[in-house]
């Protein structure tokens, strides 16, 4: 074994111990102290009545904590670890965005498909340069607009084909639900399979996230956070958001539920390079594709193949981690955020209760990464070292 090798254990051995041996340093306990005192800031401030934090690397769980109540229901039970939440938007990148890459990945379909190959309704509606690579990363020129409750599925097709774009298509960002309504009808035109049976067959049964679904059966209700309803009446195991309500539950923008260990086990296999415990479950060339840089508003915002990176909604990237972190947010109070150089993943999901103070809630999942950050990241040197060829 040569110096270099040596030394790099050795420096693992110090870096390792410093940090989880029994004499943690004085810092790191009073880290660890802060995201405590980040969650029940949150709660006491009234913004989120409990959530659960979850922080990981690829082989394990580095941290896992339950924090306040399920609802603002004066009866309502504490939150803990297990607790099954309606993830709103983490909907688009765990289940939207690896079908569609699945299914590019095996040929059925690709990604510079124009929209139209898949939907006969766009013909003659000039959109001949709209493809599904820009529904994925935002560049439709597309908008959101108000569903019909008859054939809701249908009508979004329909008008969205027959809506004007804004801007050219590839170079105008504009975050649209639209955009994954259609991607997640994509799948059943495709294959004949709904986007809920898919994901469970391809992702979630082989990655053992057996609390994620979408429309959860009613034991696993009983397990579920409760959202908001427009009236601030309390939703439980049904989905908040309204278009995915119309839509059955199922949709390609929102409608998934699932807990913080569901999500690790998918963040992991992300920072596996598509393999979780011995199965593969993407490519990890799909992979790489899925989380590559694509840019915008002349460089001004970078997104992956669904995942954010770098835009006006990447608050849980905080500071600390990396520029080819990647991750993504949801309207509950749900975020993801993942970085492969410092081998780190944050999950955040809570009762959100406040929706108004946006910039107090981005203020959490960025002060929350930070601290991840600061507290698992491994120092650059050391990300160096593990790079070096030993033999």
């Amino acid at each position: 074994m040569s110096f270099v090798k040596y030394l790099h254990i050795g420096l693992l051995f110090f870096f390792a111990s410093s940090v989880f041996a029994g004499d943690v340093p004085v810092t790191q306990v009073d880290r660890l102290t802060k995201i405590d005192q980040l969650l029940t800031g949150a709660i006491s401030q009234g913004l989120i009545a409990g959530g659960v934090v979850l922080i990981g690397n690829h082989a394990e769980i580095l941290f896992e904590r339950a924090y306040g109540k399920v609802s603002s229901a004066t009866d309502a039970r504490p939150m803990t670890v297990d607790t099954i939440f309606d993830i709103a938007s983490l909907t688009k990148v765990i289940a939207t965005t690896p079908a569609v890459l699945k299914l590019a990945e095996e040929g059925k379909l690709s990604l510079v498909d124009p929209v139209a190959k898949w939907y006969p309704e766009f013909n003659g509606q000039m959109k001949d340069d709209l493809l599904m690579v820009n529904l994925l990363t935002h560049t439709s020129g597309l908008d959101d607009f108000p569903l019909s409750s008859q054939n809701s599925l249908q009508y979004a097709v329909n008008g969205a084909a027959a809506q004007k774009l804004k801007g050219a298509v590839g170079s105008r960002f504009r975050y649209a639900d639209i955009n994954f309504i259609l991607l997640a009808e994509s799948v059943k035109r495709v294959i004949g399979v709904g986007l809920d049976l898919y994901t469970t067959a391809c992702f979630f049964a082989p990655l053992g996230m057996k609390d994620t679904s979408f429309n959860p059966s009613r034991e696993s209700t009983s397990r579920c956070a409760a959202t908001l309803n427009t009236d601030n009446s309390l939703l439980v195991g049904q989905v908040q958001d309204y278009e995915a309500r119309q839509l059955g539950g199922v949709a390609g923008h929102a409608g998934l539920f699932s807990t913080a260990g569901d999500l690790a086990r998918f963040c992991r296999m992300l920072l596996n390079g598509g393999e979780y415990e011995g199965k593969r479950i993407l490519s990890e060339r799909t992979v790489n594709q899925m989380t590559a840089p694509y840019f915008s508003r002349g460089g001004k915002v970078v997104r992956g193949l669904g995942w954010d990176i770098d835009s006006p909604y990447s608050s849980p990237r905080g500071n600390g981690f990396s520029e080819v972190s990647f991750g993504h947010t949801g309207y509950s109070g749900s975020s993801v955020w993942i970085d492969p150089a410092s081998d780190t993943f944050v999950v955040l999901l809570t009762s959100r209760l406040e929706y108004r103070k946006t910039k107090e809630f981005s203020r959490l999942r960025s002060d929350l990464s930070t601290l991840a950050a600061a507290l698992f990241a491994p120092p650059v040197e050391i990300r160096e070292l593990t790079r070096l060829n030993y033999e």
